[in-house]
């Protein structure tokens, strides 16, 4: 008798926790929201213009945390694939998926020169752009390709490599300007 009320008692938990889960996560209806939403979402998170809890994004989702802990996944469709870029001199730190609220780079208000290639030599980036608060430069890029960056400031610069298959790094802070 013990055993089947141990029994009961782990289902009824397991029950109780998988309602719990599923009343906090809410998937956005694709149908609802266009990849042109989920791109000023994303944009409106990192610049503080919207406000949440947390928003990260992966090669595949955006994650929006609500401060009463409900969250709402949005799936990036389509080409695209966002990435955001610190580049540093002295200080960085170790990232993989963009906090889009809590990453913080140590380049804020700067210019960069910014030249991007893909595979086959095509320039799919060079211009100058001044990287925001966060100390980021945020792009959406064309999904399932490898680039080589060069950036520049100040007299400046590197040089990186980097892809955006799914699974990759939305957060790049490795790129030391010398």
């Amino acid at each position: 008798m013990k055993k089947f009320m141990l029994i009961i008692g782990v289902v009824v938990t397991g029950l109780m926790v998988f309602v719990l889960i599923m009343n906090t996560t809410n998937i956005a209806d694709q149908d609802e929201v266009s990849t042109e939403d989920i791109k000023q979402k994303v944009a409106g998170y990192s610049s503080g213009n919207l406000q949440a809890e947390s928003a990260s994004i992966t090669s595949d989702e955006l994650i929006v945390t609500e401060s009463d802990n409900s969250e709402t996944v949005y799936d990036i469709l389509e080409n695209d694939f966002f990435v955001s870029i610190a580049p540093f001199i002295d200080q960085t730190h170790p990232c993989y998926d963009h906090d889009l609220i809590g990453c913080q780079g140590e380049m804020i208000n700067e210019d960069f020169d910014v030249y991007i290639e893909d595979e086959d030599g095509n320039v799919v980036v060079d211009e100058t752009i001044t990287s925001a608060d966060d100390g980021f430069i945020d792009l959406w890029l064309p999904r399932d390709e490898n680039y080589t960056i060069n950036i520049s400031s100040e007299g400046k610069t590197a040089e990186s490599e980097f892809s955006t298959f799914s699974q990759d790094n939305t957060c790049i802070t490795t790129i030391q300007l010398t």
